[in-house]
């Protein structure tokens, strides 16, 4: 296997582990445009799958930046990786949107709080596995 292609099959096995299984077949269609590359290759293999810092902690700041950027369905798609990671609570995800409001503004909490609602949703009703 060449160097590209370590780096390949493991930023999709990171993308995997951080939205959940077969989550990286949506993105085997565009195998080899520099754009999915460069996301699979180093955000994910690289980026993500460092050790530094645990899935949980970068959900965390992707939420934050997220948040900023007034994107719900964004925030579904890393809110719903975390319920089928099991790695927030209730609590937590209550708390989250509550936190942000006084940084991020009334808005964008807002767009917080309907994501992370969907996610729950689409969880619950077994939209996805995991």
């Amino acid at each position: 296997m060449s160097t590209n292609e370590e780096a390949w099959t493991q930023g999709c096995e990171t993308v995997d582990a951080v939205y959940g299984d077969g989550y990286s077949d949506m993105m085997q269609p565009y195998k080899g445009h520099r754009f999915n590359q460069e996301i699979v290759n180093n955000q994910f293999g690289n980026l993500w799958a460092d050790p530094a810092m645990t899935i949980r902690e970068k959900r965390l700041m992707v939420l934050g930046l997220t948040t900023m950027l007034g994107r719900p369905d964004l925030i579904e798609t890393q809110v719903t990786g975390a319920l089928l990671n099991g790695e927030f609570t209730e609590e937590q995800l209550e708390f989250i949107p509550h936190f942000l409001l006084f940084y991020a503004g009334a808005g964008n909490a807002s767009a917080l709080f309907r994501g992370i609602e969907a996610a729950k949703a689409k969880v619950q009703a077994g939209k996805v596995s995991g």
